[in-house]
Order: structure tokens, then C-alpha cells, then sequence
């Protein structure tokens, strides 16, 4: 695949997950061989969040990745800029306050947010650090980002292995249970492409965040950052 194919507009970006959007939550966890929902079980825990606070689940999606904050008895707004996964989530959860939104131009006030929190959609923002400065806008004072992304394994012999998986395997896996296989040819592409752990926490210090940490699941191939917007 070509750095030209990689560089989708934003337009583009949001009709492939249009095209995905019925099938995305069964195709992910059969790509990820059952880890994703280890993954969101991870991030529920990571933003804490508590009844009658307010949190920003960005890339949302269908909402799948919403529900343990609802169910903590938080006020959630999943937000997304494919109309398809809205329309796909707001049948599943019709009293979600969906709301359509680009994460480089989010659609709200100052300070509103106790939490945000972005899972798998922070590499599929066309500008990643106009994207966490608006996070950390719309975050309350004192509130927190969690951001749930695909990382570089720590283990060198693992490391090889993943990326054979991303380019070789998953693509076919893609054919056999998604409807757009090649958005997952794509997605491969902008995995290989990302920053690793460090240099991630890096530009959530360049747009603000302080205490920003990271912490490796599955050895790495999926990371935990964590930041705080200071008081």
C-alpha cells in the first residue's frame, strides 16, 4: 500500500466506516482474536467513571465501547464522524445521545467533560495532535483523557509475528467476516504507521496533558495513555 493510499481524506475515512459499520463489532473481535473486549474492559476501568459525571467516548462508533460508562450511571455522548455507525448505534441504544462530530472541530463548550476517552479512533484523525488538543478543551479542569490505541509490541520476536498477522492474515480474515475488507487492508496500513508508546505520550504533553502515562496490554500490542488536565 502506498503513503498515498494511507492518507485518506477525512471524507473518505468516514464512508469506509460507513460501508463497515453493520458487521464492525463482530469483525473486531474476530480479529483480534476475542482481545477487544479485554481491551474495553481495560478502558472502563482506566476512566472510572461515576454516576452523574459527564464523559466523551469519541470515535464511539456504534456505541458498544459507551455501555460500561452508562452502565456506571455516567451521562455518555458517543460521539462520531460516520453518520453509518451513528445510524447502526442509535438502533442498538436509541437513548444515547449520539452525536456526529469531527475530533480535530468537536461540537462543544469549554470544560463540559469530567472525562474523555477515544478507543481505536485516534490514528484515523486526519491531524492526531489538533485532535488531542480538543480533548483536552472540552475536559473539565482536574478531568482526565484515556486513549485506548494500537502500539508497538515491547517484544522484538513477538513485534515481527504482529506485523506478519496486520499484513498477511488479517486481510483475508477481513474478506471472510467483514462487508469492506479492504477498509481493514487500510486500517493494517495505519497501524504499522503510528507512533509507539513514547512518542504518543509525547504529543499529549505538547497539547497540555500532565501525569501522562502509559500502560501495555497484550504485550503491547494495544496501549493505555492517560493524561489530566490540570486544575
Amino acid at each position: 500500500m502506498t503513503r498515498a493510499t494511507l492518507e485518506k481524506q477525512p471524507h473518505e475515512v468516514a464512508t469506509m466506516f460507513d460501508d463497515v459499520a453493520e458487521r464492525y463489532d463482530l469483525t473486531n473481535d474476530v480479529l483480534s482474536l476475542g482481545q477487544a473486549r479485554l481491551w474495553r474492559k481495560e478502558v472502563a476501568k482506566a476512566v472510572d467513571a461515576r454516576p452523574a459525571q459527564k464523559v466523551l467516548d469519541l470515535a464511539a462508533g456504534t456505541a458498544t465501547s459507551s455501555q460500561p460508562f452508562a452502565r456506571a450511571g455516567a451521562y455518555v455522548v458517543p460521539c462520531d464522524f460516520s453518520l453509518g455507525m451513528l445510524q447502526v448505534g442509535k438502533k442498538r441504544h436509541p437513548w444515547m445521545p449520539f452525536t456526529a462530530g469531527d475530533g480535530t472541530k468537536l461540537p462543544f463548550k469549554d470544560d463540559t467533560f469530567d472525562a474523555v476517552t477515544i478507543s481505536f479512533g485516534l490514528r484515523n484523525i486526519q491531524d492526531t495532535d489538533a485532535a488531542l488538543r480538543e480533548l483536552y478543551r472540552v475536559t473539565k479542569p482536574g478531568g482526565r483523557v484515556v486513549i485506548c490505541e494500537f502500539s508497538s509490541p515491547t517484544w522484538a520476536p513477538f513485534r515481527t509475528v504482529y506485523t506478519e498477522y496486520l499484513m498477511r492474515a488479517l486481510p483475508p480474515v477481513a474478506r471472510a467476516v467483514s462487508s469492506n475488507p479492504d477498509a481493514y487492508v487500510y486500517l493494517a496500513e495505519s497501524i504499522r504507521s503510528w507512533p509507539d508508546q513514547p512518542a504518543l505520550a509525547a504529543r499529549l504533553r505538547d497539547a497540555g496533558w500532565s501525569q501522562v502515562a502509559w500502560r501495555n496490554l497484550t504485550g503491547g500490542v494495544v496501549a493505555l495513555h492517560r493524561g489530566f488536565k490540570r486544575d
